[in-house]
Order: C-alpha cells, then structure tokens, then sequence
C-alpha cells in the first residue's frame, strides 16, 4: 500500500495490520497457514500439469470435488496429511515437496 493512502486511511481513524495481526494468529499459526497455503497452491499446478479436473483428482485420492478445492486454497480444515498424500497422488516427488516448501521463504 502506498504510504500517501496508509496516511490518509490512519488519519481517518483506520487501522492498518497484517492478516495474523487481524486474526491474532501466533507466529507458528501463520507460517502453518501459509504452508498450507503454499502446498494448496503447488497441488493445485500438479493437477492442471496433469490436465485432471478436480473431480478427476477428487476420485483419485477417494475425496470429493469440495475437499480438493479447499486443499488448493488452504483451507485450515485440510490436514497436512492429506495435502502430501495428494501431492504425491499427483506425482510430486519429495524433491519437489522441500522446493515448494523451500520457496515459501
């Protein structure tokens, strides 16, 4: 955000903050969010790579088409189990998996 508009909205009484600050998330909480995030997301690209629809996915690794949209969104519902398991369904390798990790910093 540019530092002209923060000014302005602070000075219209806003408070401007991170989405942990907002959540009042504790530093382990948010990286785990956005690990999730992170994996949803590199699930998400081995899944189109493979050109499988998500109910394509969904029956591949015995879920729905709702439980593979929230793995690629990161949805805190979604384990880290299920997430890795699917990945690898997908064909990620755990080469690609410490990358994907790896590249979140």
């Amino acid at each position: 955000m540019k530092s002209s508009r923060r000014k302005r909205l602070e000075g219209h009484g806003w408070k401007i903050g991170s989405t942990a600050e907002f959540l009042g998330l504790t530093k382990e909480e948010q990286e785990l969010l956005e690990l999730k995030i992170t994996l949803g997301k590199e699930l998400k690209a081995n899944r189109l790579k493979n050109k499988w629809t998500q109910v394509q996915f969904a029956r591949m690794v015995r879920s729905s088409q709702s439980r593979v949209a929230k793995m690629e969104s990161g949805d805190p519902s979604v384990s880290l189990d299920l997430l890795i398991k699917s990945l690898l369904t997908a064909g990620a390798t755990r080469k690609n998996l410490a990358q994907a990790i790896g590249n979140q910093y």
